[in-house]
């Protein structure tokens, strides 16, 4: 008998072999799944070859074949890589905790992200992988880590990477950021603490600086103040009479802050005399007398 007919069943779609005369096989071009096999039951999408003769006798090999089986186990890989992006600290971001909390998410839409392949990486050290939490999202996984050992002040750099189960690589994505623990140093030269004065208008001077995050804001009562590039500022405020507190705050990029506070007291009102008293009164000549008076301020 002849054969009749010879057809292919992939992924739910049936196909037609033709004989090809050249080489006495049975042949057909068919375009592949677009989606990976890899979550496919076995890491593959089945092959059913069914061959059918002239009289009707029917042969069908599948995946499960002991001899062909191997051969009808179509494996397909993607070729798009997975996506990364950072959620926490942003490029340019100023922290202000030497261990702070990373974040970032990696999603792959066919084969999924292969979890043992995503890492980070601090500055110029090695790859870490473990440490790592991996909470499961659509496509993905939200990632987060903490470092081991406390960051220092200053500039730090954060690479992240992550593949997928067919093996294709992200791209590396890099954050830049700066860890800043110190507070700016604040030095307030006018005026002294406890200051008793009878002018309204008072200078209000210092200096303040930041090693790691430059420019310092000064707030003098709440009201900012221009800050040169050396870092000196002044101004001038108006005093109620009594009691004045200055409050004097420098921050700095990162948002950390210190505080110098002075004390001023305004007192614009000269004393009053009101009662003198000579004893006695008249003196004789070369002798002593006691003058009192009665004074208020």
């Amino acid at each position: 008998m002849a054969i009749k007919t010879v057809t292919t069943i992939i992924n739910g779609q049936t196909y037609t072999l033709t004989l090809n005369s050249a080489t006495g096989k049975y042949e057909a071009t068919i375009t592949a799944p677009s989606k990976s096999s890899f979550n496919q039951t076995g890491g593959y999408y089945n092959v059913t070859i069914k061959a059918t003769d002239t009289a009707g006798n029917v042969t069908t090999k599948d995946a499960s074949d002991a001899t062909l089986g191997a051969s009808l186990r179509l494996v397909v890989k993607e070729k798009i890589a997975p996506v990364l992006s950072f959620i926490n600290p942003t490029n340019g971001a100023y922290i202000i905790t030497n261990k702070p909390t990373i974040k970032w998410k990696v999603t792959d839409a066919d084969s999924g992200v292969k979890s043992d392949s995503i890492s980070i990486t601090i500055d110029s050290g090695s790859k870490i992988t473990s440490g790592i939490t991996k909470t499961a999202i659509s496509g993905g996984y939200e990632c987060t880590y903490t470092p081991t050992t406390a960051l220092s002040d200053g500039s730090h750099t954060i690479k992240i990477d992550a593949s997928d189960n067919d093996g294709n690589a992200a791209t590396q994505q890099t954050v830049q950021f700066k860890i800043d623990t110190v507070p700016p140093t604040l030095t307030v030269s006018s005026p002294a603490d406890g200051l008793i004065t009878n002018n309204k208008s008072l200078t209000i001077a210092g200096t303040t600086n930041d090693a790691t995050s430059s420019p310092v804001t000064v707030k003098v009562n709440g009201n900012a103040v221009t800050v040169s590039s050396a870092g000196a500022f002044t101004t001038v405020v108006t005093l109620v009479e009594g009691n004045n507190t200055i409050t004097i705050v420098a921050t700095d990029s990162a948002g950390k802050s210190s505080t110098v506070t002075r004390t001023v007291t305004l007192d614009t009102k000269a004393p009053t005399i009101s009662a003198v008293t000579l004893t006695p009164n008249p003196v004789d000549g070369g002798k002593t007398f006691v003058i009192s008076a009665t004074i208020n301020d």
